[in-house]
C-alpha cells in the first residue's frame, strides 16, 4: 500500500505561486503515475496534472492555460506541483494520486490553496 504525503498548501494572493510537494512511501516501486484533483467547494473534482514515472509523460488540464507544471524527482519518491500565476478560482482542496500498475488508485489526505483577490 503507496502513502501519500501532500504539503506546500496555504493562503496566497492572486498571482502568486505555491509549490506543492508529494512524497509517496510503501511500495513506491509499483507507481506507475501519479498526479493532482483538485476540488472546490461545490464543484466536482477536476483532474489537475498527471506524470508517467517512468518516461516522465505529462499532461495537464487544458484549463490552466499552461499556469501549472508537474515534474518528479525520482531519488526522493516525490512528484510536484507548481502553481503559477495563481487565481482566486484556484482555491480548491489539492489531493495527490498515485496508480499502481496493478491495484487500485492511493490518495493523499488533501492540502488546502486558498488564493485572495
Amino acid at each position: 500500500q503507496v502513502q501519500l504525503v501532500e504539503s506546500g498548501g496555504g493562503l496566497v494572493q492572486a498571482g502568486g505561486s505555491l509549490r506543492l510537494p508529494c512524497a509517496a512511501s510503501g511500495g513506491t516501486f509499483s507507481i506507475d503515475t501519479m498526479g493532482w484533483f483538485r476540488q472546490a467547494p461545490g464543484k466536482e473534482q477536476e483532474l489537475v496534472a498527471y506524470i508517467r514515472l517512468t518516461g516522465g509523460t505529462t499532461q495537464n488540464a487544458d484549463s490552466l492555460e499552461g499556469r501549472f507544471t508537474i515534474s518528479r524527482d525520482s531519488a526522493k519518491n516525490t512528484v510536484y506541483l507548481q502553481m503559477n500565476s495563481l487565481k482566486p478560482e484556484d482555491t480548491a482542496v489539492y489531493y495527490c494520486y498515485a496508480d499502481p500498475v496493478v491495484g487500485g488508485r492511493n490518495w493523499g489526505q488533501g492540502t488546502q490553496v486558498t488564493v485572495s483577490s
